[in-house]
């Protein structure tokens, strides 16, 4: 196996894994990210930027004019120096001298244009006024220069040193030979010809290689031909190395890790899929987890090594049998498990090193849990929804993370063929059922979440009578049938059927359970009193056994029907789509959608194998969230997940968990169109900031003598305006990052604010953002 990288044509893959990965804020796209100040400089007014321009324009004017008509000799003098004498003598050369005195002519005026513009600050005036269309199109132009950028030392030498050998070659610079005629006995030019012209031979030849080497360690050359053919690239100090034992970027194709644990040969194998291109990006993640995973544990390296002895690129694939998606509609790196969701607005209001940014997401942060609020049609699920989705997927393929996400049918969160399970609500198609208690075996636990679903964010005494009138009735059914009911059978229980009553009483007494037969009793008791909160239980059961659900929820109760899935499955690298009922059935799909946000936070929670990232996507958590949900998520990020929850507006809460969501989340984001009282939740959960104002004070002007006195009596008389100084007073005052009003009547449609907050604590400042498929200055293609 060759031990250098392929050329400029190698794989797709192979410069994904050599770009760069420097550490960066919060949010930041990191693959191809280039660093920039950290503060922003000292801005120049547009009159000072304007003015700068036009007299650096007419300075270069006036020094041009100077210098062609003969006023200034001095331009002209590396012209003279560069070439020979005998050029300018009458017979001589003419012809050659002005062709050189053209070119040098054009490069003069090159350079004379380009210290105007440097000075002139150009380019701040072309990026501040020249339209958007014209700066677009600007940087189009532009690209190649921009692609040639990391070698322009190298082109400058290489340009020298082909100026110096035709100006030795054609005779006019001849002090290159002296030393030859210094080393050579005049003999050898005239009585022995033959000697000097092959010592002379030779010294052309070494005196070339001795300009290609100065113009090689001039130019770089060395590093600039590695970074062409893709080992070099940034300097080591800035790539990125999410763990200690990575290797580095330009090496990782190579897979060194494998090759130092003593397996080459599987190492060779990887390389060639990495560079035929027949291994992706999910392959590269997945079997590099696996190597992590067994690295450490010598007797597994035999089972690794065989398995990708046999399986080449498939290794370790996900259970389904899938590699990739059939299409993917963001961008993602899924070796740093990012996705992009659009950029960041080049605006006054938004942290200078996050201006012109691309942003991205990944489980980093989402970890911290993210709410967006905004109304229909702001672009919550196309374009953050579906593309989180979509990448924890990805990351699910690769056996990084799984995921569950929850929304209606019309939501189109993914094809069918992207996820594992699907589970339609109301479909009689739907080939999977939802496990109403989550696999849980405790009575209590199970009648806890039950409750949390079916009351919702009543009152908690409501909450606890409810968990315990679930609790007498659950416990008795699983100890007389060892299982819990399906929600027809509870249905009935709840409603105090007697005919349910007395079966499973007998059911109890044949199983000898007389302390499960006491709760019972009790429950049919409390059952016959007024206020009971078993008939609110029953009225929300009756909504989930209407005839559009018949068959779901059914559990092992029902023979033959779909299996139920349970949300305990998900220390499983599972893909989750769950379809919520519409058009009639709202507030069954709100009891379902409580009831999966707390599943998912018990089941997630109570894993005893972590090492999977877990998210629940709610598309529209409306009526979801309760007080125990709001606690549920603060216990998210030392489980390894989070959720994603998007709701119209802060008014479909109670008053009292507006605030409590808001901070109990750490990425926050309010899209274009939120109400003013939305955005007051959002503007005290981000606070304040010290900025700088002026304050501009004009106060009658009684300076000077007489005689200035008197000329400002007649212009007052005249114009009716009293002479005034203006005072300018500069302090710092805190004011709120993004105010109400700000956020409802000043962030564009298709923008959002957003901040994001990783679950390390790192934090970053509210950002003005263009969602989408948007792309930043720091990104790469």
């Amino acid at each position: 196996m060759p031990g250098h990288a392929p050329e400029v044509g190698a794989a797709p893959l192979v410069r994904w894994l050599r770009a760069p990965r420097p550490e960066v804020d919060p949010g930041l796209w990191r693959r191809g990210h280039r660093a920039g100040p950290a503060e922003e400089p000292e801005r120049v007014g547009d009159r000072q930027l304007l003015g700068g321009a036009v007299l650096a324009l007419l300075v270069g004017l006036l020094v041009w004019s100077l210098c062609w008509n003969g006023y200034i000799r001095v331009w002209l003098w590396p012209l003279l120096w560069l070439t020979p004498q005998e050029w300018r003598k009458p017979g001589g050369d003419i012809e050659a001298f002005d062709t050189a005195s053209r070119l040098y002519y054009v490069l003069f005026a090159g350079l004379l244009l380009w210290l105007c513009g440097r000075f002139g600050r150009w380019r701040q005036v072309w990026r501040r006024f020249a339209p958007e269309p014209w700066r677009r199109a600007g940087a189009l132009l532009g690209a190649p220069s921009a692609a040639l950028r990391p070698y322009r030392r190298a082109l400058l030498a290489l340009l020298g040193a082909v100026f110096v050998g035709l100006m030795c070659a054609s005779g006019a610079w001849t002090f290159w030979l002296e030393p030859g005629w210094a080393l050579t006995p005049d003999e050898w030019h005239t009585m022995e010809p033959v000697a000097g012209l092959v010592f002379f031979n030779v010294y052309y030849l070494l005196s070339a290689l001795l300009l290609l080497a100065l113009a090689a360690w001039a130019g770089g050359w060395r590093d600039a031909w590695r970074r062409l053919r893709g080992r070099g690239g940034e300097p080591p100090a800035k790539e990125w190395a999410p763990m200690p034992e990575r290797a580095a970027p330009e090496e990782l194709e190579r897979w060194p890790e494998l090759r130092a644990a003593g397996l080459p040969a599987e190492a060779d194998l990887l390389t060639r899929e990495v560079r035929e291109g027949r291994l992706g990006d999910v392959d590269y993640v997945r079997i590099e987890r696996v190597w992590r995973q067994v690295r450490s544990r010598p007797a597994a390296l035999a089972e690794f090594a065989a398995e990708v002895r046999a399986r080449g690129a498939a290794a370790y694939e996900h259970p389904s049998g899938t590699r990739d998606l059939a299409v993917r509609t963001a961008t993602h790196d899924l070796l740093t498990g990012q996705v992009r969701i659009g950029a960041a607005v080049d605006d006054s209001r938004n942290a200078f090193r996050y201006r012109g940014r691309a942003l991205a997401l990944d489980p980093r942060l989402l970890g911290t849990s993210l709410l967006a609020v905004g109304p229909p049609g702001s672009g919550k699920t196309a374009r953050l929804v579906r593309p989180v989705v979509e990448a924890l997927c990805l990351q699910a393929l690769s056996g990084q993370a799984a995921v569950v996400a929850v929304g209606a049918a019309r939501a189109a969160l993914g094809p069918d063929d992207g996820f594992d399970v699907v589970i339609r609500f109301g479909d009689p198609r739907s080939r999977h059922d939802l496990d109403l208690y989550a696999g849980v075996e405790d009575p209590d636990e199970a009648a806890a979440l039950l409750a949390e679903a079916l009351v919702g964010a009543e009152e908690p005494a409501t909450v606890r009578a409810a968990a315990t009138a679930l609790g007498q009735l659950l416990g008795p059914y699983r100890a007389a049938h060892d299982r819990f009911p399906g929600v027809r059978e509870l249905r009935e229980l709840l409603d105090g059927s007697p005919v349910a009553f007395a079966a499973l009483r007998e059911a109890l007494e044949a199983a000898g359970e007389y302390g499960a037969r006491r709760d019972l009793v009790a429950r049919e008791r409390q059952a016959a009193e007024a206020g009971d909160v078993g008939r609110l239980l029953a009225d929300r059961v009756a909504l989930l056994t209407r005839p559009a659900f018949d068959g779901f929820l059914e559990g092992r109760g029902r023979p033959g029907g779909p299996p139920p899935f349970s949300l305990s499955a998900l220390q499983h690298p599972l893909r989750v789509r769950i379809d919520l009922p519409e058009r009639g059935n709202q507030e069954a799909a709100r009891i379902l959608t409580r009831l999966l946000l707390a599943q998912f936070t018990a089941g997630v929670t109570g894993r005893h194998d972590r090492s999977l990232f877990a998210a629940l996507v709610l598309d529209d958590a409306t009526h979801a969230v309760t007080p125990e949900a709001v606690r549920g998520l603060r216990q998210l990020r030392a489980a390894n997940a989070g959720a994603l929850l998007t709701l119209r507006t802060l008014d479909d809460l109670p008053e009292r968990l507006r605030t409590a969501l808001v901070g109990s989340v750490g990425c926050r984001v309010a899209m274009a169109g939120v109400s003013t009282w939305d955005g007051e939740v959002f503007a005290q959960a981000w606070g304040r900031d010290w900025v700088k104002t002026e304050e501009v004070t004009h106060n009658p002007d009684f300076s000077g003598g007489v005689v200035k006195r008197a000329l400002r009596g007649v212009r007052t008389l005249f114009t009716g305006v009293r002479a005034t100084t203006r005072s300018v007073t500069v302090r710092s005052v805190q004011r709120e990052r993004w105010s109400a009003s700000e956020l409802a009547h000043k962030v564009p449609p298709g923008h959002a604010v957003l901040s994001l907050t990783s679950v390390r604590g790192e934090a970053g400042p509210p950002v003005l953002a263009r969602l989408g498929a948007g792309r930043g200055d720091g990104s790469e293609a």
